[in-house]
């Protein structure tokens, strides 16, 4: 399908992240900390390999799910994010790692398309090809139909990039009424023009049943997946907590608990 290129721009700022009324940019305190705790802490080679807090282990996972996958993904050595133009990431106190997986060439993977990239890789990895479904905001579906050729799989990805975004992917979501009942690879997402999502990476408890969990985020522009730390609880971080608060404070959005979203 032929787009003009003024099109094109305006259907990107439509759909991409961006600093909404809900975002946490602005605050010094959260930034500093989390950018101390940074440079403390390296070295882990994936998410699953990354420590739980004293009482706490990982939730039961089989080989083939989601939440496997997800812990299998490999982290960088540098942690510093990178922009897919290849310009340093202004603010580089959000992240504890980042992952190993590429960004692209154009200003396309944005914070949705991340959670879309991330559930698109685990189905393709496993041949459930025709799992490999997203809508845009008007409901058209695209979905993989070009068998394992990772070639045309990128160039599937792109176009999902380019008319897919947090709007229309928390409509294709499902809600989740209670966040107790959180796992991995569910989503937080508020839907807007611009909005914001994060997928929930890894899962642990406690014999209290108490539960944490880490979250992995893309923003705009187009930059490096990462792992966020926590600014709120910097003793447990990057892991975050269960917890009765109404609110989700991370490095650069605050969510509510009423927008989680489970494929």
């Amino acid at each position: 399908m032929y787009k003009p290129v003024f099109f094109v721009a305006i259907l990107i700022y439509l759909y991409s992240c961006g600093n909404g009324s809900q975002s946490v940019q602005n605050n010094k305190e959260k930034q500093t900390i989390a950018s101390q705790q940074v440079e403390e802490k390296s070295g882990h080679k994936t998410i699953g390999a990354i420590p739980v807090p004293a009482g706490y282990v990982r939730t039961a996972a089989p080989t083939a799910s989601f939440t496997h996958w997800l812990r299998q993904i490999p982290l960088k050595k540098d942690k510093t994010v990178y922009l897919w133009n290849g310009e340093v990431k202004r603010n580089q106190s959000a992240q504890y790692a980042v992952l190993d997986i590429s960004t692209g060439k154009k200003d396309l993977q944005q914070c949705a398309d991340v959670v879309m990239r991330l559930r698109a890789e685990y189905l393709f990895s496993q041949k459930q090809y025709s799992e490999i479904s997203f809508a845009d905001y008007n409901g058209k579906k695209y979905i993989w139909q070009g068998g394992s050729s990772r070639a045309a799989f990128d160039k599937y990805l792109e176009n999902v990039f380019g008319w897919c975004g947090s709007a229309s992917l928390e409509k294709q979501l499902k809600p989740v009424a209670d966040i107790k009942n959180l796992q991995p690879g569910d989503v937080f997402i508020w839907g807007g023009f611009p909005g914001h999502a994060v997928i929930v990476a890894d899962m642990a408890t406690n014999n209290k049943g108490n539960k944490i969990y880490m979250l992995v985020q893309g923003y705009q522009p187009a930059q490096d997946m990462h792992l966020l730390v926590n600014p709120v609880n910097t003793s447990i971080s990057p892991w975050y907590e269960v917890n009765e608060e109404q609110e989700i404070s991370t490095p650069e959005w605050t969510f509510t608990k009423d927008q989680l979203k489970r494929w």
